[in-house]
């Protein structure tokens, strides 16, 4: 007999953002930066960002990539544009009102229906 608890236990977060909702919300205050901070705004200083994240990469093979891993000046590059660009995709799901961490787990759930494992 199966003696487990048939209770579900919550799950962990796949993204816990709030502290990093909770500084950009206060950032962005402290600074009357709100009415700047539209979803077309905050998805064109995405696309910006994702555009210097790429220009890391630009004209690089492979093996040039890997490398940049191992350059302090390249991987503080890398290490920013990351930052940048995952602080606007933040901003930008809590304007919409987007729980990323629920919009992952579904994405998740999709596409294991559409990509089954063999």
């Amino acid at each position: 007999m199966n003696t487990r608890s048939t209770v579900m236990q919550p799950l962990a977060p796949l993204l816990d953002a709030q502290g990093l909702i909770a500084a950009q919300r206060e950032f962005a205050a402290a600074r009357d930066w709100e009415r700047f901070h539209t979803p077309r705004n905050l998805m064109l200083a995405l696309t910006g960002e994702v555009g210097e994240l790429a220009e890391l990469f630009q004209w690089k093979n492979d093996a040039e990539v890997a490398a940049m891993t191992h350059s302090p000046h390249e991987f503080e590059r890398l290490q920013e544009e990351l930052a940048d660009v995952m602080m606007y995709l933040v901003r930008l799901a809590d304007v919409c009102g987007v729980d990323l961490d629920h919009a992952l787990r579904d994405k998740l759930r999709k596409n294991a229906q559409k990509y089954p494992a063999p």
